[in-house]
């Protein structure tokens, strides 16, 4: 089966969220994921061009293969290959951790 390609426009960012233990113990309690509201890693797969701005083009900041923080909503989930991705503005990137 062949890869497919997704090329995002303007200021979007394609990117696939980086795996975490899924949840966690406080005081013997199992918090499961779905109720962190801590910020989530990611890795950028995909980058638009950047934004028009009065005619002229912005290029992003971020670039593939850059491991960056989002927010827990941020962004619109699309399933690739099998695989879960979210494509998000520029924006709504909270930091590139380096």
């Amino acid at each position: 089966m062949a890869k497919s390609k997704i090329q995002p426009l303007a200021d979007r960012v394609l990117v696939k969220r980086l795996d975490d233990d899924g949840e966690q113990k406080v005081g013997g309690i199992i918090i499961p994921d779905t109720a962190k509201e801590k910020p989530q890693e990611a890795e950028v797969v995909a980058c638009g061009p950047g934004r028009l701005d009065e005619g002229k083009r912005v290029p992003l900041e971020v670039k593939k293969g850059d491991k960056v923080l989002i927010g827990k909503y941020s962004g619109t989930e699309v399933k690739l290959d099998g695989e879960e991705h979210l494509i998000l503005r520029e924006e709504e990137i909270l930091a590139v951790i380096s």
